[in-house]
């Protein structure tokens, strides 16, 4: 099966960068089903990132359908020749489902496997019906931006995992010194079968696939939650984009002195921090504390993971992101929704990082 994956069709083009809408960015994570209106702004800057041509011609909206609470649809078709061109099939996006999907995973534990009982089946199709919603809501906030998306689930693209093995996430997760922060990132899903080519046609033909967190199938235990961040490594292994970016909302987690971090930059750069001021990925895919020092923080750093969050909350995040660097991609970690992460799409970070700019660069360390 890894054979049949290597041998996968590549898009003839090259990928500039993959975005990861964190599922608190787009969603109110505590309001069930309830989408933020970041995601208006989100979806402008993907636009304004994508757009090659300096002319400022009106967003002629691909968005053709009836909108809840709209009485009319927009359906302008003339003008669409005078469109500024988009760069858009250099771009996939990736989200997560934030209040979305883990309500309905957790209550009927399909993360934990066993499609063989009632309750796990119907939490399962409960599952899929509520993050296929939210990308659906994604790919018509893209559309409405003249974004051509196209949404594409994991499950229906024939993704599986095989013995998934997590590390353990139980409400606040104290972490020591010795543990995964030295010793490199816990175990994930490991895929068993992930078909890109539908991804890599798509790019080809000049979508933009967006895909998602999802329900899948899973080898060993029958079924599981495919996570976001895990998708996207797989993604930039396969596809390999110049950049990835990490769109995150604020106060993700804290630690246990009188600081709040409300940022997961400030975290990373505290736990990934090179003497460059960079975060170093080694090349075995460790990494190390340098400076602030556990003796000034108590020897331990608590994440904060919803109690129906299904997927690893920031432990995964950092991992998959660590795991991506060492793949030799940069990858930037900012807030969503600002000047910073705007720029941090538009591929402003590349060569050198300005002064001014807000969030974190992960890069691999040779």
């Amino acid at each position: 099966m890894e054979d049949e994956n290597r041998r996968q069709f590549h898009p003839t083009k090259p990928i500039r960068c993959i975005v990861k809408l964190g599922g608190a960015a787009i969603t109110w994570k505590n309001d069930f089903e309830r989408i933020s209106e970041n995601l208006e702004i989100v979806s402008q800057q993907l636009r304004q990132a994508m757009t090659v041509s300096t002319s400022c011609g009106k967003v002629l909206g691909m968005d053709w359908s009836k909108r809840p609470g709209f009485e009319e649809t927009s359906c302008v078709v003339d003008g669409f020749n005078f469109q500024p061109d988009l760069d858009s099939s250099h771009f996939i996006v990736v989200h997560g489902a934030g209040s979305f999907g883990h309500f309905q995973a957790s209550k009927s534990g399909v993360h934990k496997g066993g499609l063989n009982q009632p309750l796990v089946k119907a939490g399962f199709v409960a599952t899929r019906i509520s993050v296929t919603s939210l990308n659906l809501e994604i790919v018509r906030a893209l559309a409405r931006e003249g974004v051509p998306s196209i949404g594409m689930s994991p499950f229906a693209c024939g993704w599986l995992t095989c013995e998934k093995n997590v590390s353990r996430h139980l409400g606040r997760l104290a972490v020591p010194q010795t543990s995964w922060l030295n010793e490199g990132p816990p175990r994930t899903h490991r895929i068993a079968s992930a078909d890109v080519s539908m991804v890599a046609k798509a790019i080809d033909s000049g979508f933009v696939p967006v895909l998602h967190g999802d329900a899948v199938l899973d080898t060993s235990q029958g079924c599981t939650i495919l996570s976001g961040d895990v998708i996207i490594r797989h993604l930039a292994e396969q596809l390999k984009p110049e950049f990835v970016v990490f769109l995150h909302a604020q106060r993700i987690v804290h630690c246990d002195t009188d600081s709040i971090f409300s940022e997961s930059s400030t975290l990373l750069k505290w736990m990934l921090q090179d003497v460059d001021g960079f975060p170093k990925v080694h090349e075995d895919g460790k990494w190390s504390v340098v400076k602030p020092t556990f003796e000034n923080l108590n020897k331990q750093v608590e994440f904060t993971v919803a109690a129906h969050d299904t997927t690893g909350g920031m432990v995964t995040k950092i991992s998959e992101a660590a795991m991506i660097a060492k793949l030799g991609i940069d990858v930037y970690i900012v807030k969503v929704a600002t000047s910073h992460s705007l720029r941090a799409l538009s591929g402003e970070l590349k060569d050198n990082i300005p002064e001014d700019w807000l969030g974190t660069v992960i890069r691999f360390q040779r």
